[in-house]
């Protein structure tokens, strides 16, 4: 399990969540996909240790474990994955 920034983070980055992760796995970046442009933070899936002090600094509430991000953002956990493996 990873956890996973989803929309609300988009153009905001606040990078409260990068203060607080213990092994620096949260990245910003500009990922684009199929003509959609997401301009945000990114958790590296293989680096995050679910230790889920990121989760409660979000200021937007973007921040999710892997198996809870709602319905509407389930497509984050792939570009979340795609935005490391590009």
């Amino acid at each position: 399990m990873a956890y996973i920034i989803t929309e609300p983070c988009i153009g905001v980055k606040d990078k409260s969540c990068v203060t607080v992760c213990p092994v620096d796995c949260i990245h910003e970046g500009i990922y684009e996909s199929n003509g959609t442009t997401y301009d945000m933070l990114f958790i590296h899936p293989d680096e995050c240790i679910d230790c889920g002090l990121c989760e409660p600094e979000c200021p937007v509430t973007a921040i999710f474990a892997d198996s809870d991000v709602p319905k509407q953002w389930e497509m984050y956990i792939s570009l979340n994955q795609d935005f490391f493996n590009k």
